[in-house]
Protein backbone atom coordinates (compact mmCIF):
# COMPACT_ATOMS: atom_id res chain seq x y z
CA UNK A 1 0.00 0.00 0.00
CA UNK A 2 2.34 2.74 0.99
CA UNK A 3 4.99 1.85 -2.08
CA UNK A 4 1.32 2.47 -4.48
CA UNK A 5 0.90 5.60 -2.62
CA UNK A 6 5.07 6.66 -3.03
CA UNK A 7 4.82 5.28 -6.80
CA UNK A 8 1.64 8.03 -7.26
CA UNK A 9 3.72 10.92 -6.08
CA UNK A 10 7.11 10.33 -7.29
CA UNK A 11 8.48 11.28 -10.69
CA UNK A 12 10.06 7.63 -10.78
CA UNK A 13 11.16 4.44 -9.13
CA UNK A 14 14.00 5.25 -7.72
CA UNK A 15 12.38 8.63 -6.12
CA UNK A 16 8.95 6.47 -4.33
CA UNK A 17 11.65 3.90 -2.73
CA UNK A 18 13.23 6.59 -1.48
CA UNK A 19 9.90 8.43 -0.12
CA UNK A 20 9.05 4.75 0.74
CA UNK A 21 12.10 4.41 3.32
CA UNK A 22 11.93 7.81 4.57
CA UNK A 23 8.25 7.20 5.59
CA UNK A 24 9.11 3.71 7.29
CA UNK A 25 11.80 5.68 9.32
CA UNK A 26 9.42 8.06 10.70
CA UNK A 27 7.11 5.82 11.08
CA UNK A 28 9.43 3.41 13.70
CA UNK A 29 10.95 6.70 14.78
CA UNK A 30 7.43 7.90 16.02
CA UNK A 31 5.91 3.85 16.42
CA UNK A 32 5.40 5.26 20.77
CA UNK A 33 3.18 8.24 19.07
CA UNK A 34 0.94 5.64 17.10
CA UNK A 35 -2.14 5.39 19.45
CA UNK A 36 -3.96 2.31 18.40
CA UNK A 37 -7.16 4.28 18.16
CA UNK A 38 -7.27 4.02 14.26
CA UNK A 39 -6.04 1.19 11.78
CA UNK A 40 -2.10 1.01 11.32
CA UNK A 41 -2.37 1.12 7.64
CA UNK A 42 -4.46 4.29 8.11
CA UNK A 43 -1.23 5.91 9.89
CA UNK A 44 0.83 4.50 7.98
CA UNK A 45 -0.22 6.14 4.69
CA UNK A 46 -0.62 9.31 6.46
CA UNK A 47 2.67 9.47 7.80
CA UNK A 48 3.82 8.51 4.05
CA UNK A 49 1.35 11.13 1.91
CA UNK A 50 3.36 13.39 4.37
CA UNK A 51 6.71 12.37 2.98
CA UNK A 52 5.42 11.91 -0.27
CA UNK A 53 5.04 15.82 0.00
CA UNK A 54 7.67 16.94 1.93
CA UNK A 55 9.57 15.75 -1.39
CA UNK A 56 7.36 17.59 -3.51
CA UNK A 57 8.20 20.98 -1.45
CA UNK A 58 12.01 20.26 -1.84
CA UNK A 59 11.79 19.63 -5.62
CA UNK A 60 9.56 22.59 -6.03
CA UNK A 61 11.05 25.31 -7.89
CA UNK A 62 10.02 28.39 -9.72
CA UNK A 63 11.31 26.97 -13.37
CA UNK A 64 8.18 24.43 -12.78
CA UNK A 65 5.56 26.64 -11.93
CA UNK A 66 7.28 28.95 -14.99
CA UNK A 67 6.20 25.55 -17.11
CA UNK A 68 2.55 25.57 -15.00
CA UNK A 69 1.77 28.76 -16.48
CA UNK A 70 2.96 28.24 -19.40
CA UNK A 71 -0.06 25.37 -20.19
CA UNK A 72 -2.78 28.36 -19.75
CA UNK A 73 -5.05 28.85 -22.49
CA UNK A 74 -5.75 24.58 -22.55
CA UNK A 75 -9.03 23.88 -22.56
CA UNK A 76 -10.23 20.84 -20.34
CA UNK A 77 -11.99 17.94 -23.00
CA UNK A 78 -15.77 17.02 -21.50
CA UNK A 79 -14.71 13.29 -22.01
CA UNK A 80 -12.74 11.42 -18.93
CA UNK A 81 -14.10 8.03 -20.42
CA UNK A 82 -10.26 7.21 -21.85
CA UNK A 83 -8.96 7.72 -18.12
CA UNK A 84 -11.32 5.72 -16.52
CA UNK A 85 -10.70 2.48 -18.95
CA UNK A 86 -7.13 2.62 -18.33
CA UNK A 87 -5.89 -0.71 -16.45
CA UNK A 88 -4.39 1.01 -13.20
CA UNK A 89 -0.53 -0.08 -14.13
CA UNK A 90 -1.03 2.29 -17.11
CA UNK A 91 -2.34 5.22 -15.66
CA UNK A 92 -0.02 4.77 -12.79
CA UNK A 93 3.01 5.25 -15.54
CA UNK A 94 1.10 8.19 -16.79
CA UNK A 95 0.61 9.70 -13.81
CA UNK A 96 4.76 9.45 -13.03
CA UNK A 97 5.10 11.49 -16.27
CA UNK A 98 2.97 14.48 -15.40
CA UNK A 99 4.83 17.63 -14.14
CA UNK A 100 5.30 17.29 -10.01
CA UNK A 101 2.86 19.88 -9.43
CA UNK A 102 0.13 18.53 -11.67
CA UNK A 103 0.65 14.96 -10.37
CA UNK A 104 1.07 15.66 -6.76
CA UNK A 105 -2.44 17.81 -6.89
CA UNK A 106 -3.90 15.01 -9.12
CA UNK A 107 -3.17 12.42 -6.28
CA UNK A 108 -4.19 14.72 -3.52
CA UNK A 109 -7.48 15.17 -5.35
CA UNK A 110 -8.87 12.35 -7.42
CA UNK A 111 -6.92 9.57 -5.41
CA UNK A 112 -6.63 10.91 -1.40
CA UNK A 113 -9.99 12.75 -1.80
CA UNK A 114 -8.42 15.93 -0.54
CA UNK A 115 -11.02 18.96 -1.20
CA UNK A 116 -9.01 22.21 -3.53
CA UNK A 117 -8.46 24.24 -0.39
CA UNK A 118 -7.25 21.58 2.11
CA UNK A 119 -4.50 20.72 -1.23
CA UNK A 120 -3.69 24.59 -0.84
CA UNK A 121 -3.39 24.80 2.90
CA UNK A 122 -0.79 21.40 2.00
CA UNK A 123 1.24 22.79 -0.35
CA UNK A 124 1.30 26.85 0.08
CA UNK A 125 -0.72 27.81 -3.38
CA UNK A 126 -4.55 29.51 -3.64
CA UNK A 127 -7.54 26.78 -4.21
CA UNK A 128 -7.92 28.25 -7.23
CA UNK A 129 -4.18 26.79 -8.34
CA UNK A 130 -5.04 24.12 -6.99
CA UNK A 131 -8.08 23.52 -9.19
CA UNK A 132 -6.27 24.88 -12.24
CA UNK A 133 -3.37 22.52 -11.83
CA UNK A 134 -6.07 19.71 -11.73
CA UNK A 135 -7.62 20.76 -14.76
CA UNK A 136 -4.75 20.78 -16.39
CA UNK A 137 -3.03 17.40 -15.21
CA UNK A 138 -6.62 16.06 -16.37
CA UNK A 139 -6.08 17.48 -19.61
CA UNK A 140 -2.78 16.13 -20.31
CA UNK A 141 -3.56 12.53 -18.92
CA UNK A 142 -5.92 12.74 -21.69
CA UNK A 143 -3.50 13.98 -24.35
CA UNK A 144 -1.49 10.82 -23.30
CA UNK A 145 -3.54 8.44 -23.82
CA UNK A 146 -5.12 9.97 -27.08
CA UNK A 147 -1.97 9.92 -28.25
CA UNK A 148 -1.34 6.48 -27.61
CA UNK A 149 -4.09 5.37 -28.79
CA UNK A 150 -3.27 7.00 -32.49
CA UNK A 151 -0.20 5.07 -32.25
CA UNK A 152 -1.56 1.73 -31.78
CA UNK A 153 -4.15 2.51 -34.01
CA UNK A 154 -1.38 3.44 -36.98
CA UNK A 155 0.50 0.62 -35.95
CA UNK A 156 -2.27 -1.77 -36.40
CA UNK A 157 -3.10 -0.25 -40.09
CA UNK A 158 0.70 -0.05 -40.89
CA UNK A 159 0.63 -4.00 -39.90
CA UNK A 160 -2.83 -4.71 -42.06
CA UNK A 161 -1.24 -2.97 -44.90
CA UNK A 162 1.89 -5.64 -44.53
CA UNK A 163 -0.24 -8.56 -44.80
Amino acid sequence: MMKGICLRYAKDEMEAEDILQESFIQAFRNLDKYSAKGPLGAWMRRITINKALEQYRKNKSLNELAAFAGTEGTAPLADDGAIEQLNLDDLLVKIQNLPTGFRTVFNLYAVEGYTHKEIGELLGISEGTSKSQYSRARVLLRKMIEEEEQNERSNLEYAKQRT
